[in-house]
């Protein structure tokens, strides 16, 4: 061996050892040797590095800091949003969100259950740190990218900062992890660490931190990565976008540790909702010997199957839930109730309050959610009630102080009609579908039944139905809508295609210009993409990204309005009450009626068609008896009924003997089968579902059609740099359209990439990792070649 081949096979070994003891004193908290001798290792490897630069790669353990300081921070587009989480302040709540999961997820067993899950409940608990949450990515198990959540679809690239973090691993350890990894957690500064900052903080005459919070979001933004690095931070991971690394959270949190990856020691899985609280009270009481701050724990059901199944409402997980500790508290007087109306006709009730600061901000107004936080709370107009800034953002009544309340306080009464509209107020009702009934008991929420009547339901759909995500209606502001709905010029969104000229050149700001390019402006939306259609509908719990999959699946609006919510659940991210919602909101005869305005005036989505290839056949006959969820036939035993019987005529033709005949299939098994079958208008109902999945073409016999596939389907391209002659929005659209995943962040899986001018860091990228390049005319010259196939 020569001598590069020795000092090579030395730093290589030095390194290994480094990145060993790094995992055993950040992750495991078990540190083998003293500081003397890791400050040995660490010295010895930076010496023979500065003596063969030609040696140093990204990923060495003395490459955290870059050289200079960034100008700026660019934008990183999340292939994965980071959503936020829902969250509860009292034991109500809590007790609430796991009623409505376990409800969703069908705990209860019953063998006459068609479509609700039998299935045990787990817990993972975690405390809720007090930092910046941020997206760390590895390629090969090397970290190539770090950023902020920013607004959740778009944050700022902080690699450079992040690599300074001591228990961030530069490379993961052992093996066994995925070619691209993205791991998300909390950035934070320790109590110890704030503490020490603070005081060379003002020995250097400066202005100290506020807390340890604001300490760590400055110290992980600052555009000289060498600051960061002088910074106390430390990163726990809560999760990661990653699928199919394990069959729960816990254990893909165990996995990650295996990695390198630091979790949180104080992890825990507890069995029902009743060992969460006994972990939030446990913790809370520790809470002030903690290292660190925490402001409440996170509940989340363990079972990753069980997450699937309760999806995504809006922009958080149905599957979890932040328990915050108490906010900052004051006690203020109830001045008065008043009763706003929102875009799906809820009444709820808002309380006037004597303004009082709480938390530094002037609060004048808090939520009272529903009636029956009313009632529980048992408050009146003129009581003296504490009030916290929930969350320190939402101000709300947490309690009445009753010995200060006065003789003459008075009730808060639901009103009977609308305080917009004057039409009738009724109270909404939950409809729970469990043990194959419908169970109807009284909703929280009380509703105006005016629906697109009510000025206040009439004004927020329409600006939903123009927004830009929607229809994207030009010149349709707020305040023309306003004028519009006032003058009775609109009453539903089919109305804005029956506008004329006449009309708008007598609002308030126009004149002839205007007039004919607003007109021009809803004429020409007449024709949107499917996804963005389904979208400005308003159904809810349908966002962005669950529209496109339901465009994509179904192929037509006319669909969607047939689809049983049972087809609805084989389709990805598409949770029970997400497809119980869609299929309340196509029962609707005000929305049909407006759904068959718009088709009579013209508005058609532009690629109605046939459902896409990808989802064609996509239903097995195992998994069709496995949604039945029959006590005793879970996977195992569908598969085996499946492979036994072929068909559905054929499973409905057995008896008792034929059941029996089934390898490995219990008597207990097969009687419950045979009695759901049994049941009136089973068989009926089954039959019906299954005709709709071979309409639909997603039944399993249907025939994948050939040469269906979108031209780009499997691929995904990265734009960056500025487009010239399309927007971003424009050409990422096209890109869909044809099939391609447009994502953020070029890596080695990346089929290529669209550089504009003023290309950066992707381009560099891209051009390193030989990934194909277009510039803005060849890639449009392309486009439209794939779009006349």
């Amino acid at each position: 061996m020569n001598s590069n081949q020795g000092i090579a096979t030395r730093i290589v070994q030095l390194r290994q050892a480094i990145e060993q003891h790094d995992y055993n004193y950040y992750v495991l908290d078990d540190p083998t040797v003293p500081d003397s001798e890791y400050d040995r290792l660490f010295s010895e490897l930076r010496e023979l590095e500065q003596q063969h630069p030609e040696l140093i790669s990204s990923d060495s353990p003395t490459q955290r800091v870059s050289g200079q300081p960034s100008a700026a921070f660019k934008q990183v587009q999340h292939q994965v949003p980071m959503l936020s989480l829902g969250n509860a302040f009292a034991e109500e709540q809590v007790l609430e969100f796991a009623q409505r999961a376990e409800q969703s997820l069908g705990t209860q067993h019953d063998r006459n259950d068609l479509f609700a899950v039998s299935a045990s409940v787990n817990y993972c608990c975690e405390p809720k740190l007090d930092g910046l949450a941020v997206s760390i990515s590895y390629e090969q198990g090397v970290l190539v990218r770090a950023a902020t959540r920013g607004d959740g679809q778009t944050g700022e690239d902080i690699t450079a900062n992040v690599r300074t973090i001591r228990n961030v691993p530069l490379k993961l350890q052992g093996q066994g992890w995925p070619a691209f990894l993205e791991v998300r957690g909390e950035v934070y500064m320790p109590k110890a660490g704030f503490a020490a900052l603070n005081q060379r903080v003002l020995e250097a005459g400066q202005k100290p931190f506020a807390n340890p919070r604001n300490a760590a979001a400055g110290s992980l933004r600052q555009l000289d990565s060498k600051i960061t690095a002088s910074r106390p931070l430390e990163f726990c991971c809560y999760g990661t976008s990653t699928e199919d690394l394990a069959e729960s959270h816990s254990s893909t949190l165990q996995r990650l540790r295996e990695w390198g990856i630091s979790i949180s020691p104080e992890m825990q899985v507890v069995e029902n909702i009743q060992g969460c609280l006994a972990y939030y009270a446990d913790i809370g009481q520790r809470r002030a010997q903690l290292p660190y701050d925490i402001d409440g724990v996170v509940f989340k059901i363990d079972a990753l199957q069980q997450q699937r199944s309760l999806g995504f409402r809006a922009r958080e997980p149905r599957w979890a839930l932040a328990y915050k500790f108490a906010a900052q508290e004051e006690i203020t007087e109830l001045l008065d109730v008043e009763f706003q109306v929102g875009r799906t006709g809820a009444v709820t009730p808002v309380a006037r309050l004597k303004p009082v600061h709480v938390g530094g901000v002037m609060v004048s107004n808090a939520t009272l959610h529903n009636m029956d936080e009313v009632a529980r709370l048992g408050v009146m107009i003129g009581d003296s009630v504490i009030v916290r800034r929930a969350g320190d953002v939402i101000p709300q009544i947490t309690q009445v102080v009753l010995e200060r309340r006065p003789h003459d306080a008075r009730s808060i009464e639901t009103p009977t009609q609308c305080p917009v509209c004057g039409s009738q107020v009724e109270r909404t009702q939950l409809v729970r579908r469990s043990k194959n009934k419908h169970v109807v008991s009284e909703g929280a929420v009380w509703r105006c039944m005016g629906r697109l009547s009510c000025q206040a339901q009439l004004q927020q759909a329409l600006l939903h139905f123009v927004s830009r995500r929607a229809l994207d209606i030009d010149g349709l502001g707020e305040k023309i809508i306003e004028q519009l709905v006032a003058r009775k010029l609109v009453a539903s969104p089919a109305d804005l295609y029956r506008l004329s000229y006449e009309q708008v050149i007598e609002l308030d700001g126009f004149a002839d210009l205007s007039a004919n390019n607003l007109l021009s402006a809803i004429a020409s939306s007449k024709q949107p993409r499917l996804a963005r259609l389904i979208f400005a509908l308003g159904i809810p719990d349908v966002g962005e990204e669950t529209a496109k999959v339901l465009a994509r699946a179904l192929g037509s609006v006319q669909r969607l309005q047939q689809a049983f919510p049972q087809t609805l659940l084989w389709l990805p991210e598409i949770g029970t009450e997400v497809a119980y919602e869609i299929a309340s909101f196509f029962a609707d005869s005000h929305n049909l009626a407006v759904i068959a305005q718009l088709s009579e005036l013209g508005v058609h989505a532009s690629d109605e068609g046939q459902p896409d290839a990808e989802f064609q056949a996509c239903t097995t006959f195992a998994g069709f008896i496995e949604q039945f969820q029959i006590a005793g036939v879970a996977r195992t035993n569908a598969q085996r009924l499946a492979e036994h019987f072929k068909t559905t005529a054929g499973l409905f033709a057995a008896d008792w003997l034929d059941l029996c005949g089934v390898e490995r299939l219990s008597k207990n098994a097969a009687q419950a089968l045979q009695d759901f079958l049994q049941q009136e208008g089973q068989r009926q109902r089954i039959l019906e579902l299954e005709q709709q999945l071979i309409v639909f073409g997603m039944h399993w016999t249907c025939q994948r059609a050939q040469g269906q596939a979108a031209p780009l389907a499997g691929q995904t391209w990265v734009l960056t740099g500025t487009l010239e002659l399309l927007t971003r929005d424009q050409a990422k659209s096209r890109l869909e359209q044809l099939g391609a995943k447009v994502a953020g962040s070029v890596s080695a899986k990346t089929s290529c990439v669209v550089a504009g001018s003023s290309a950066g860091s992707k381009l560099t990228k891209a051009q390193e990792l030989a990934v194909p390049v277009l510039d803005e005319a060849t890639f449009l010259e392309k486009l439209m070649q794939l779009e006349k196939q």
